[in-house]
């Protein structure tokens, strides 16, 4: 009976959290902040206009990032294992699925073998792309009926994070020790080429024509432009710190790139790839997501344990959402489909 009534209880607020939008930006997108804790092994489903956790999910060792499905019902987290890239430690081999509505854990979806999947991605075919670091690959799962269904290899160790063309036709990861970009021609399952970056790499991120690619030099302060029509470096983004990821607007005016050295965000101007603006973020931060709407972007910072929420227009820091060390992967799970 007790376990009922706070079922109930849980099932109001987050009804209630997915008809917000938020009040400070005045924007009328309605819809939860969805934050994996890699320290807690949760997700977090957070209000961003009350700036509250309004649900806590358990999930298993380590859950790093998490993606939403289009339709805002599923958040999907690759248990990646205890260690950090490159690191001895468990290997994970699942994926954790969240019902968003519901709050709680809805299964899992078994990989087949210890692959340390780490970060998802939805492809416009509904398929779910995810990182597998151990096979030097990418997994392709079909989410409804939870099971793989082909691997993509990357050709590289430690493909580690991944990101899709917005046509849903290449997918490209960043090879962190390889200091690679492998190219990957998702329709017909194969590599294309592997673009040489840098001694060491993090992260990635796509302009939104899909034109650009954007990967890290963990060595140096700078980040690799990578034209994608030829797949070659083009150009580089000098700063003055290294970064560890980025993300640009959906207007394409600016990139926003994170140092986690410094524990600032440098706003870069895609005209002049020049830094224009510098914020200072919490500690130790490792993922900006830019709400779908452009309006608000979210800064995680892992060691403080707070996002950071900026205005997009003042460029200002709006309050904090406070949370616990650990924070790490964003998304955000819209009401309706984005």
């Amino acid at each position: 009976m007790v376990a009922r009534v706070v079922f109930l209880v849980a099932s109001l607020i987050l009804g209630s959290a997915w008809r917000t939008g938020d009040a400070n930006s005045g924007s009328r997108t309605a819809g939860l902040l969805v934050v994996a804790n890699q320290y807690e092994h949760t997700v977090l489903l957070v209000d961003p206009e009350k700036r509250t956790a309004v649900a806590k999910i358990s999930v298993g060792v380590n859950g790093h990032e998490v993606i939403v499905s289009k339709d805002g019902r599923f958040a999907y987290v690759p248990i990646y294992g205890n260690s950090g890239v490159g690191k001895p430690g468990t290997d994970g081999s699942t994926i954790d699925v969240i019902d968003l509505q519901a709050g709680k854990l809805a299964g899992s979806i078994d990989l087949g073998r210890p692959l340390r999947p780490h970060r998802a991605e939805f492809g416009p075919d509904g398929l779910l792309y995810v990182t597998a670091e151990l096979a030097k690959a990418v997994d392709v799962v079909d989410p409804s009926a939870r099971k793989v269904l082909a691997e993509i290899p990357t050709g590289q160790e430690q493909s580690h994070m991944l990101i899709l063309s917005p046509d849903g036709r290449r997918g490209y990861t960043a090879n962190v020790s390889e200091g690679s970009v492998s190219v990957l021609d998702l329709a017909k399952r194969s590599l294309i080429t592997t673009i040489r970056v840098a001694k060491e790499v993090q992260r990635i991120s796509i302009s939104s024509d899909g034109h650009r690619v954007f990967t890290h030099d963990q060595n140096s302060p700078r980040i690799a432009v990578i034209d994608a029509d030829t797949s070659k470096v083009m150009d580089w983004i000098d700063l003055p710190y290294p970064v560890y990821a980025s993300e640009p607007t959906p207007d394409g005016r600016w990139l926003l790139a994170i140092s986690s050295q410094a524990s600032r965000l440098y706003v870069v101007d895609l005209r002049s790839l020049k830094v224009v603006r510098t914020l200072d973020v919490p500690k130790k931060p490792s993922e900006i997501l830019v709400r779908p709407d452009g309006e608000i972007a979210y800064v995680s910072g892992t060691g403080a344990g707070k996002i950071a929420v900026i205005n997009l227009h003042s460029w200002e820091m709006q309050e904090s959402i406070d949370l616990t060390p650990g924070v790490d992967g964003l998304a955000w799970a819209s009401r309706t489909p984005i």
